[in-house]
């Protein structure tokens, strides 16, 4: 597991003719921030399967582009934004939109993983379904100030916007989760 952000240095610097350091890297990227990316690309696009490929998909550019890292943004940073490109990406192809119509439902007997259990758990709290049901670009910022943490300027990095949108997108966001929870708590 990375200690810090000063631990990618190594893995910047794998071998690129060394296959295994390679896939070591790309191992210690996953555990430090696969379960943020997996979290990110769900809070986007509300879709397990697809936040399954997304995630595969970021790591996959990640990895293949690790040597254009260039430091100005934290790599959870650097990976949230690849997150989000990524599932824009996947919600705007024709393919998808052809081939996801709806949600299938789950074959009897299935069985999820933990962590789906933890995240159907997480869903069914109020809070949480109302983040869900606001539009994307108030999810967005909601979901990486409140989860991730991440300061008005790395909002901005993510999102491709100015730290002025991103203010006016949180303010916005807070104002419909608040009618969200008095419409609630009034019904």
């Amino acid at each position: 597991m990375l200690e810090s952000e000063r631990d990618l240095e190594w893995i910047v610097r794998a071998a690129p003719d060394d296959p295994e350091a390679r896939r070591a890297a790309l191992g210690e990227l996953m555990d430090a921030y696969g379960k943020d990316v997996w979290n990110y690309a769900f809070s986007i696009t509300r879709k397990w399967d697809m936040a399954d490929d997304i995630t595969q998909e970021v790591f996959l550019k990640a990895f293949r582009h690790l040597h254009t890292f260039r430091h100005v943004a934290s790599v959870r940073t650097w990976l949230l934004t690849i997150t989000r490109n990524t599932a824009i990406d996947f919600m705007r192809s024709a393919f998808i939109r052809r081939v996801t119509l709806v949600d299938r439902p789950a074959e009897r007997g299935q069985l999820r993983s933990a962590e789906q259990e933890v995240i159907e758990r997480l869903a069914v709290n109020e809070t949480w379904k109302q983040v869900l049901s606001l539009p994307r670009k108030y999810r967005e910022v909601l979901v990486l100030f409140a989860h991730y943490q991440l300061t008005l300027k790395e909002m901005a990095e993510v999102l491709g916007v100015t730290v002025g949108t991103v203010k006016s997108r949180l303010f916005h966001a807070r104002r419909k989760m608040m009618s969200l929870k008095e419409k609630a708590s009034d019904g």
